[in-house]
């Protein structure tokens, strides 16, 4: 059975696309439509580098590293204090639940805010 395929390379794509615009728009309408889309790609870029920089400020909020942690207990309490958890009279287990219940009660939060 023969295969009737296009082989074209992405290049050529590029070309096919801009005459079947310019074939669909005219050359009088095509500086407006590219125009709109340079600005609602810029706005995309925008807004997008905006949340990224308010996730990463939001997540980085509460964590201030001063020294390096030792070992898991150590690590545990560092959570625990970010997350204003007090860990001075809780066992490994009780902190380790505590640090879970506080998270998912975080996470929750921001689901149900979304």
């Amino acid at each position: 059975m023969l295969e009737y395929s296009l082989n074209i390379l992405g290049s050529e794509w590029i070309i096919i696309i801009f005459v079947g615009l310019l074939a669909l728009l005219g050359t009088n309408r095509l500086p407006d439509v590219t125009r709109k889309l340079g600005k609602a790609v810029g706005q995309y870029n925008k807004t997008k580098n905006e949340i990224q920089s308010q996730l990463g400020s939001a997540i980085n909020a509460n964590l201030n590293i001063t020294a390096p942690v030792q070992n898991e207990r150590q690590k545990m309490e560092f959570i625990a204090k970010s997350l204003g958890i007090d860990f001075s009279v809780m066992t490994n287990d009780e902190l380790r639940k505590a640090i879970a219940d506080k998270m998912a009660a975080q996470s929750s939060d921001v689901v149900s805010k979304d």
